[in-house]
């Protein structure tokens, strides 16, 4: 987790019946929030399993040099990534969701952003269903912009408001991989067997921006008419460019240390 609620302060909001919140990092404490998420960075990007092996192979430098690699280099892959990075720990920090993996890890290249559904997060319930499925869209860029979240609520309202069957497959795939057969299962049946109804399903909208998301997360609750429980998180640091890079300095220089 990344300690969000160290380093920001929230204001919530009911928009309907759907909530609103903005997080927005404490001056005060920007030094704690550039010093706590690089220690999260990593993992989403390599298990810790793999990092440890070359460690004992190879050593420090050699593991620091695969995760330095895995990063992005580009600006506005950084912002996607960190925004998605982020996305995950609020789910972690916020709700009780899981995320259940860190697809980043999966990336086809370092430059290219990740495809599919940008959060997919579940939880098992007492219902018939056993299952509840979080659908999250992430947009991080300097100054938030409607079309922005317009395009975010297109991605959401995507495949009849429902998961992609391809992130659900992912997702299903690399739980087997990592021996939580019991929560794959669910998410195969629901998925092969059972249908996913749209009771099941709760959106997330998670913004990562300089500028207030405030007006423009809210106007977007109003205008939404379906019936999918929805959240729309706007996270502001005003310093949005400068924070990611410092982050990732961050990351390397700590990847560095001997």
């Amino acid at each position: 987790m990344s300690g969000i609620k160290n380093w920001c302060a929230s204001k919530d909001e009911d928009v309907k019946i759907h909530h609103l919140r903005v997080l927005e990092v404490d001056p005060a404490k920007i030094t704690t929030a550039i010093e706590e998420i690089p220690k999260v960075v990593p993992g989403h990007y390599a298990s810790a399993e793999r990092v440890a092996r070359l460690m004992q192979r190879l050593g420090k430098p050699a593991a620091a040099k695969f995760i330095e690699d895995k990063l992005p280099t580009s600006k506005s892959i950084r912002s996607g990534d960190l925004g998605e990075i982020l996305g995950s720990s609020y789910v972690t920090e916020f709700t009780d969701f899981t995320t259940g993996i860190n697809r980043l890890r999966w990336k086809d290249h370092r430059e290219m952003a990740m495809r599919g559904d940008d959060i997919i997060a579940v939880r098992i319930v007492s219902s018939p269903e056993k299952i509840n499925f979080l659908k999250g869209e992430v947009k991080s860029n300097v100054s938030l912009s409607p079309s922005t979240v317009t395009k975010a609520r297109k991605a959401l309202l995507n495949n009849k408001s429902r998961p992609s069957a391809h992130a659900l497959t992912f997702l299903a795939d690399r739980l087997h991989d990592k021996g939580q057969n019991d929560l794959a299962d669910l998410i195969d049946d629901a998925q092969l067997v059972l249908g996913i109804k749209l009771k099941q399903v709760s959106h997330l909208m998670f913004t990562f921006s300089a500028n207030d998301p405030t007006s423009i997360l809210r106007n977007d609750l109003n205008a939404y008419t379906g019936t999918v429980a929805q959240y729309a998180v706007g996270l502001r640091v005003k310093t949005h460019q400068t924070f990611i890079k410092s982050v990732f300095e961050k990351v390397i220089a700590d990847g560095g240390k001997h």
